[in-house]
């Protein structure tokens, strides 16, 4: 097909975008995202609500509230990997997470204009009605088709994206009639420039440490989907831990499965920067992807979403970045976020305010939700699922050597800077265990949030001294100093001073730091874990709580303002003389805030991950201490920033390069580091 513009003809071919898909394996888990038999419940417009304060909160509320009725689809009812059963008198929707066409994202950052929605339908007095939204969430009827008398039809309906500029998705349901209908396939397709027919090539770049059933299983989802296959260049296994995936007993299927196309290279634990690096350098290196995908070992795929994420980076407008979404692995057709941003003032990774995270798809419907119409437009995308042209790695480097932590949005920030922009894209995701049930504020890991955190503000940052970072790091190390969480304050103040050491120690400190961060922390008890109840003292307590009652509502924003004012000057006071043999309370994970802990002087402390608990005790000479060197440390940061900043951005370019990380993977890869399949 050719297209005249007032230039030259340009010609063009029809390619696929999206087609229909059902779940692989039945898991009525997720069917919530495939296929809705639910009505639609749209809530209200904000402006609507308007500004009053009560209003809003009330609304706010609503938002979240279900609007399921119960109704549900039968597993028979999947016919196939793209086929699904409409029984008779029934009406089901496609406008879900994996069949809605998201046609905002479409429009704004590539070079189609115009789909094609091409419906497959069996069984007499079939309807295909087709859809769009408006940012706005107001959706609208397009047009319809129906198969009347005859026992099958074949719908195409021409479908304009000029209208979705802020934001909407198309989609279309079917209404069964006297007979059951069978929509046996859909797709959505377009007319794109004829250099962009064939579709590109990704290579995987997985990073795994002693997860290898995990992992195992992962790479035989990738292997046993035979569309996926020609989309994949290599699939590279960074194998950091002393578990091999290659012991698993799902490992022999995966391997026959990929053949040369699975690569497994063996190295030192150098965290998820470290694995992923090194899959990009090697990507580079052998030069034949069109992209390298990040992904952890600890998901499960959609293997349509890494076709989906292919196919919408071979027709963006420029180079781009393209990532998928999370959901947990736990409550499935739950929604970790929808888009993330890096807020500037505050530095920290963030959903926009205008959205929701922890969005349950299966109590309330993306037709229900107003603010999953609106185009999320983002700084990064978590490396749980991320697909990064080539030539963006070989224009801008390879990650920061952060072990693990801030490398994902650090490079989304870097890469805007360069010009190529994030897309994290409606329809492509994994189920992956969500960072709300990781205990990862208080142990090992803080030293990571806290060092990466403002090594990617110094580089990145557009406020003098990184906005109100300084002052939110120092409120929170004193947060968990009143919690009488020692060891984490100790190792957030290691992570300071080697933010303050400068750039040049990031990749020497990659194989060693954490053992080192573990090592010093062990030596507080608030970091020794047991799993048994029984290896701590029974609680007892000087004195009975006030009128019976501990404390356990959450309290107001004042009364939390005159806890925090007033926990330090308690906390420099001798501790009560039987905390330091019996903790006070037990208190558990979900409500150990700042605020509960800093009223005792002792308290066992259950763990996040429900597996185990420690033991806070408070040490009035050892907080003094700490105090006193979280406030110098804070100190020479706003002194030192500008030239810190300086260092880094100037740095920044050796840190990443290829020849650099080369060095860094030099003790694996002088000898034989890694076997093909």
């Amino acid at each position: 097909m050719t297209s005249t513009t007032s230039s030259s003809p340009v010609k063009t071919v029809r390619r696929v975008l999206q087609r229909q898909i059902m779940p692989i394996d039945r898991d009525f888990d997720v069917f919530a995202l495939y296929v809705d038999p639910e009505d639609v419940a749209l809530d209200a417009d904000k402006y609507e609500v308007g500004g009053s304060r009560a209003a809003k909160d009330l609304n706010n509320a609503a938002i979240r509230q279900s609007t399921t009725t119960g109704r549900s689809i039968h597993p028979d009812q999947i016919e196939s990997r793209t086929a699904l059963r409409v029984k008779s008198g029934e009406r089901l929707s496609f406008g879900t997470y994996f069949n809605a066409f998201p046609a905002s994202y479409w429009r704004r950052w590539t070079v189609v204009s115009d789909v094609r929605l091409t419906v497959d339908v069996s069984g007499r007095g079939a309807t295909v009605v087709v859809y769009r939204s408006m940012a706005n969430g107001r959706s609208q009827r397009v047009t319809s088709a129906t198969t009347g008398g005859e026992a099958k039809g074949s719908f195409s309906f021409e479908l304009p994206l000029k209208p979705f500029i802020d934001g909407g998705w198309y989609w279309y349901n079917v209404v069964a009639g006297d007979d059951d209908a069978v929509v046996e396939s859909a797709e959505w397709s377009a007319e794109v420039p004829a250099d962009r027919a064939e579709h590109g090539t990704t290579d995987i770049a997985i990073t795994t440490m002693n997860r290898p059933d995990f992992c195992a299983k992962l790479l035989t989802q990738m292997a046993t989907d035979e569309l996926l296959r020609p989309y994949l260049d290599t699939v590279m296994v960074m194998e950091q831990g002393t578990d091999k995936v290659a012991d698993s007993d799902f490992y022999p299927a995966a391997k026959d499965a990929l053949g040369d196309k699975l690569r497994i290279i063996e190295q030192g634990n150098l965290g998820g920067s470290g694995g992923y690096a090194r899959g990009q350098l090697e990507s580079v290196r052998k030069g034949t992807a069109t992209y390298a995908l990040m992904m952890d070992d600890d998901v499960v795929c959609e293997p349509e979403g890494i076709i989906r994420a292919v196919t919408f980076g071979d027709l963006a407008r420029r180079p781009t970045i393209v990532g998928g979404h999370m959901f947990s692995l736990y409550n499935k057709s739950e929604l970790h976020s929808f888009g993330e941003i890096v807020q500037p003032w505050r530095f920290w990774w963030m959903t926009p305010l205008d959205g929701f995270s922890r969005w349950d798809l299966q109590a309330r419907n993306i037709r229900s939700a107003r603010w999953l119409h609106k185009r999320v437009d983002v700084d990064f995308n978590g490396w749980f699922m991320c697909l990064i042209p080539r030539q963006v790695l070989e224009e801008i480097g390879l990650s920061l050597p952060l072990f693990i932590k801030w490398d994902d949005a650090e490079y989304g920030l870097r890469a805007k800077e360069a010009g190529f922009p994030t897309v994290t894209f409606p329809g492509a995701a994994v189920w992956h265990v969500p960072w709300t049930d990781k205990n990862d504020a208080v142990d090992w890991q803080a030293y990571f949030h806290v060092r990466n955190r403002f090594v990617t503000a110094l580089l990145h940052s557009p406020y003098p001294r990184g906005g109100r970072l300084i002052r939110e790091d120092l409120n929170h190390t004193i947060a968990h100093l009143v919690s009488m969480q020692y060891s984490t304050v100790e190792i957030r103040h290691m992570a300071l001073k080697d933010v303050l050491a400068g750039p040049h120690g990031l990749h020497e400190l990659l194989p060693d730091r954490l053992a080192e961060v573990n090592a010093h922390r062990k030596q507080f008890t608030d970091a020794q874990l047991q799993s048994d109840r029984e290896a701590f003292p029974e609680v007892r307590r000087e004195k009975p709580p006030r009128k019976g009652r501990d404390v356990v509502e959450v309290p107001g924003r004042l009364s939390q303002l005159m806890t925090a004012g007033l926990s330090p000057i308690r906390h420099l006071r001798p501790a009560r003389k039987l905390s330091k043999e019996f903790p006070e309370v037990e208190i558990r994970a979900v409500d150990a805030r700042w605020y509960r802990l800093a009223s005792y002087d002792s308290a066992v402390v259950s763990m996040n991950d429900g597996t185990s608990a420690a033991l806070y005790k408070r040490d009035p000479v050892k907080f003094r201490e700490l105090m006193k060197e979280t406030a110098q440390l804070h100190e020479q940061l706003v002194r030192d920033w500008p030239r810190l900043a300086q260092d880094y951005r100037e740095a920044l370019g050796d840190i990443t390069s290829p020849a650099r990380w080369e060095e860094t993977f030099r003790p694996w890869t002088d000898g034989a580091s890694d076997t093909d399949g």
